[in-house]
């Protein structure tokens, strides 16, 4: 049975999928930004999340001598077993770990494009790195009651203008 096991299986068999997300995910890292379709954006962002997330412990436990830390040394292993790609996972590991040190997770963002390929009219998503400085997004609250009170009142206090005296 497969209980509490939801992954998207986008149709294709293990290997297949596995290997086209290690591919996505090199992709990713190596651009910044890539458009792919919705399916696979949404299958790509907790798999590369999580390879995120090993480079930012293995950065959190590196020695402080440049030497490369065996704690991190294996967190960088076990990363390369699921990208496969050695260009993708140095640059990740030196330079955007860095990047993310600050950031508690959400390193990716998907942006829906509509259904833009001719061929099958599938549903085209853009899926990108979010910069470490990036805040997101905050929802705006609606304004409070007392809020209009306190401005409408020094509208009706306002002194009416003095007429001249005759």
């Amino acid at each position: 049975m497969r209980h509490s096991k939801q992954n998207h299986k986008l149709g294709i068999q293990t290997k297949h999928r596995l290997a086209l997300l290690s591919n996505l995910g090199a992709s990713l890292i190596l651009k910044g930004r890539i458009e792919t379709t919705l399916a696979k954006a949404r299958a790509l962002r907790p798999f590369i999340e999580k390879v995120i997330t090993k480079a930012k412990k293995a950065a959190a436990i590196e020695r402080k001598d440049g030497k490369l830390d065996p704690r991190a040394l294996h967190l960088r292993r076990i990363a390369l077993t699921d990208v496969r790609n050695e260009d993708a996972i140095t640059l990740l590991f030196n330079e955007k770990a860095a990047q993310f040190a600050n950031r508690p997770g959400g390193f990716t963002r998907i942006y829906k494009l509509g259904n833009r390929r001719l061929g099958d009219a599938s549903e085209m998503a853009l899926i990108e790195l979010v910069a470490a400085d990036d805040p997101g997004y905050k929802k705006t609250s609606r304004p409070r009651k007392a809020a209009k009170k306190k401005a409408a009142a020094p509208v009706a206090e306002a002194p009416a203008a003095e007429q001249p005296q005759a």
